[in-house]
């Protein structure tokens, strides 16, 4: 492949949850905002099951985060604060949750919102038969109690310390109208500020505001989510203005739109992490000498150069970077050739012997372009590795829920909650774990750390389960990537849409002029 020219990358870790940038002219909710319009979105990418307990992708929760809420929710510092619940409490031993409902909330089917809904979506959620992603956060609930029409309380079997902030997540803590489970994946119906109308696959989703949303309408009539993959056909959407706003501005234009006044841009650190994975059911990959020899292939910071430009920045951690549980004392391995090459020979795989297929989703362009950097590296260590893109559906189907890959690439998405991050990802049976990785130690560590009340223990906890994986070389970390927005200059609202998880876009307060 013909080399880029690299540029340097700008993102700086501050001490904040995220770094927002916001240029030129973006407005900061000055002005009174009007009501009505339509904000056409191009959305860098496809929105999968509908379901959002069962849904895995945050393309898809990042459409839904505007039809659902949460019975609690996170602000900027990411700490707890109630939603559709007025009020909570945990008692001293952790074994009880007492939730007070808003009185008055309105579900987009016009039900009003009672203790039967939670108690129906908690229990769907934790069955088994429902396929939830989330199902474990509720593996310690012994019973559901509802005393009264806005009062829940959940007891627990045994302490889940992370219980209140896994549930801040709409995956696990969304609140659903009882007994509408079977309608959820078509037709999905929540309590957000806008209530769903349609969904052309590949195409589109419409969303519509909902005029009796609890903390008020709204301003925008509707929102319609275009599903855009590829870069410059996004950009040009925006340009010609047959879009108002897209996500993931194409990386080698970042500089161009950011100084471009027709343009408003919001820029932030992180978005997400990339990873590369190894599925350790494929024979050479169960030998941790071959999967070090892999992370010893990879140059991190030039992938980032030339996959990236630059926007973003190498971890070997995939914590929130600024989350206490951050192992800041991990450092990505430098590359080193001969190195993987002597592994790969104690291993048993002398040049040419190892052949691997790279299995790439066409839904992330970038992962394309890592892929093929890379190929020249494993070339040179002697390793024959061919690349296979699929679509974002066949990767999901391939990859993710068959599990039928040998080398693959992801992001992961509002991971900000340690539990969710490690458990779902490492445990040997965490919904996320589609690499086979079954490691008794890791296992010991983030079940010991569901128990620790003790918020500095716990994250002193995590830290090690992140040194397990980097020494282990289960997974091979790579970056944070920044998160973006470009929009008309009609667009007013933008420093409100990023939720404070860094993926999820709320257009609650997004509005547009006359």
């Amino acid at each position: 492949m013909k080399r880029r020219q690299f540029l340097s990358s700008t993102a700086m870790l501050m001490g904040s949850t995220a770094v927002f940038s916001f240029l030129p002219g973006v407005s900061l909710a000055q002005e009174t905002p009007v009501s009505g319009g339509t904000l056409i979105w191009g959305h860098s990418e496809t929105v999968q099951n509908l379901d959002m307990h069962q849904t895995g992708t945050a393309s898809t929760n990042r459409v839904l985060q505007n039809v659902h809420n949460s019975i609690v929710t996170v602000d900027a510092n990411l700490s707890v604060i109630p939603m559709l619940a007025e009020s909570f409490e945990e008692s001293a031993d952790g074994l009880t949750y007492t939730f007070k409902l808003r009185p008055g909330v309105k579900f987009h089917d016009g039900k009003t919102m009672t203790s039967a809904d939670v108690k129906y979506s908690f229990e769907r959620c934790k069955d088994p038969a429902t396929g939830a992603v989330n199902f474990e956060v509720f593996n310690n609930v012994a019973a559901i109690e509802t005393p009264d029409d806005l009062t829940v309380i959940v007891k627990m079997s045994g302490v889940n310390a992370p219980f209140l902030s896994r549930l801040a997540e709409n995956g696990a803590g969304v609140i659903m109208p009882e007994g509408s489970g079977d309608k959820q994946g078509t037709t999905p119906i929540g309590a957000g500020p806008f209530k769903f109308v349609s969904y052309e696959a590949g195409h589109q989703v419409e969303l519509a505001r909902f005029d009796d949303y609890w903390d008020g309408p709204a301003y925008l009539e509707k929102v319609i989510a275009r599903e855009i993959t590829e870069p410059t056909v996004r950009l040009t959407g925006l340009r010609t203005g047959e879009l108002h706003m897209i996500n993931d501005i194409p990386a080698d234009r970042m500089d161009e739109i950011k100084a471009d006044t027709k343009f408003q841009t919001v820029t932030w650190f992180p978005l997400n992490w990339d990873f590369v994975n190894l599925n350790h059911d494929f024979e050479p990959f169960k030998d941790p000498k071959v999967r070090m020899a892999m992370d010893l292939i990879i140059d991190k910071e030039m992938l980032l150069q030339g996959a990236l430009w630059g926007q973003g920045r190498t971890t070997a951690s995939p914590s929130y970077p600024t989350s206490a549980s951050y192992n800041s004392a991990l450092a990505n391995r430098p590359q080193d050739i001969e190195k993987a090459v002597a592994l790969l020979a104690e291993a048993g795989y002398g040049p040419g012997q190892l052949k691997v297929v790279f299995k790439a989703t066409t839904n992330y362009p970038y992962h394309i372009e890592a892929a093929q950097i890379m190929v020249e590296w494993f070339k040179a260590a002697g390793v024959d590795m061919t690349i296979e893109q699929l679509t974002w559906a066949d990767w999901l189907s391939q990859v993710w829920v068959n599990k039928d890959f040998q080398i693959s690439m992801m992001n992961f998405f509002t991971l900000w909650e340690p539990d969710f991050l490690y458990y779902s990802l490492w445990h040997s049976t965490g919904a996320f774990n589609y690499r086979h990785i079954s490691d008794p130690v890791i296992d010991d560590l983030v079940t010991k750390a569901r128990v620790t009340v003790d918020p500095a223990a716990r994250a002193d906890i995590y830290k090690q389960v992140q040194q397990r994986v980097f020494d282990e070389t289960h997974d091979i970390i790579l970056w944070f990537r920044n998160g973006s927005i470009a929009a008309q200059t009609t667009v007013n609202g933008l420093d409100t849409i990023v939720h404070p998880n860094g993926s999820n876009l709320n257009f609650h307060k997004v509005w547009l002029k006359a």
